[in-house]
């Protein structure tokens, strides 16, 4: 019933996709506890520098601290690393509620996933706030030693790029859900 001079309600859907967004935050928070738990277990089984044998010397576990970004490019710019991790959160957590692509939501979980996990030994692993070095621990023969984050990272980056060959976008121009 309306009352008189006053217009009707209409429900207008949702400017996105409420499973989309979620999904988001589903693989960042997965990637990120994983590797939070992978890290705390290497510190505390691996920190003797004894590599472990797995598949011979293709595959090891070993503890390192990387103070660089991936491939120990940039060491000695973590400040700067980790402004630059802070500020694509903020970007992808801004648009978060925008993307309707299931595909990108995955993508950009990863990536917020393993920003959050890197991140998480910047703010508080030594040597201090901001500028922690990273913990590695996955060696292949001739690559360099990396961890879940980095490897969650590097898939985004690569489903990304086949993403963009295909011309999918993260948000629709309708703005409806894909």
């Amino acid at each position: 019933m309306q009352a008189e001079g006053r217009a009707a309600l209409t429900l207008r859907p949702l400017p996105y996709s409420k499973k989309t967004w979620q999904r988001l935050y589903l693989f960042a928070f997965a990637v990120w506890g994983l590797d939070l738990a992978t890290k705390i277990w290497v510190v505390s089984q691996l920190s003797n520098g004894t590599p472990v044998k797995l598949i011979g010397t293709f595959l090891q576990l070993n503890f390192t601290r990387n103070s660089g970004a991936a491939f120990s490019l940039a060491t000695g710019s973590t400040l700067f690393l980790t402004l630059f991790a802070i500020t694509v959160l903020v970007v992808i957590s801004y648009y978060a509620l925008k993307i309707d692509s299931k595909a990108w939501a995955t993508t950009l979980g990863l990536l917020m996933g393993g920003i959050l996990g890197n991140l998480t030994d910047r703010f508080f692993r030594q040597p201090g706030f901001l500028r922690g070095q990273v913990i590695d621990w996955i060696q292949l023969q001739h690559w360099p030693i990396f961890n879940i984050a980095d490897s969650a990272i590097v898939i985004a980056a690569g489903i990304s790029i086949l993403l963009s060959i295909r011309n999918v976008a993260p948000i629709s121009k309708t703005g409806s859900p894909a």
